[in-house]
């Protein structure tokens, strides 16, 4: 079995290698495989050329690498790592540190079980460390996994999790959309109407950034996620 991991990358040359190390020395349990699929992005900072020299220096690792000529957003980066990917499980990772590849093991148990067909990492849930931040995020991914859940039927703690495990059957087949943060929304909503899906949850850490070290998400991708929201719920079903 083999897990394919996908990494998008966007100005990430502070944090990338640290992330690369991260991922290709965490053990696998049951001796599963790792594929690694980074996807830039159109960087304007060194990123591209610290993966190619990554990639040089381990290449005795499956690491596969794609990028975009022009910037397109982050669910672009990650319909094509999905659709690139050749493993039996995808996983997201983002390329800076605020996740922990250490725990990939936890989002496998629930697939490996027999028991799950897509696990979500909530930060919300459990007793892992969690960096102290910004209150009106916090409020705001609750108040958009509320309104998800909400539209989907799901009883989801973090909707907006980067950690999301996939059976590569349930997501390759989607006909995925957004091109931004409205991601998280949409495959949340596509994969809840897949009869008899088996979606887990399981509770990560999580070690956020501040803007000022390189956190790209805003208030303006909130209200994208509010339309996504409705628009492949609300009105795909219409």
């Amino acid at each position: 079995m083999k897990l394919s991991i996908v990494i998008p990358v966007y100005n990430e040359e502070r944090t990338l290698i640290k992330i690369l190390d991260a991922v290709r020395n965490v053990q696998l349990i049951r001796n599963i495989e790792k594929e690694i699929l980074l996807i830039d992005d159109c960087s304007s900072d060194a990123s591209v050329e610290i993966i190619h020299s990554y990639i040089q220096q381990h290449s005795d690792e499956d690491i596969k690498f794609y990028q975009h000529e022009v910037n397109q957003g982050k669910g672009a980066a990650l319909h094509t790592g999905i659709y690139k990917a050749e493993g039996d499980l995808i996983i997201i990772q983002d390329a800076d540190m605020e996740y922990d590849p250490e725990e990939y093991n936890h989002l496998l148990g629930p697939v490996l079980r027999g028991e799950a067909d897509v696990v979500y990492g909530s930060r919300f849930k459990g007793n892992n460390p969690h960096r102290i931040l910004f209150f009106w995020h916090t409020l705001g991914n609750k108040f958009l996994t509320f309104l998800s859940n909400a539209m989907t039927n799901l009883n989801l703690s973090d909707m907006e999790t980067c950690y999301k495990l996939f059976r590569a059957e349930i997501v390759q087949p989607l006909r995925l959309v957004e091109k931004r943060f409205g991601f998280e929304p949409e495959i949340t909503a596509k994969i809840s109407r897949i009869p008899k899906i088996r979606i887990y949850e399981v509770g990560i850490s999580y070690y956020g950034r501040t803007y000022e070290e390189g956190k790209k998400i805003n208030w303006k991708d909130g209200f994208r996620a509010i339309y996504c929201i409705f628009k492949y719920n609300l009105w795909a079903k219409r």
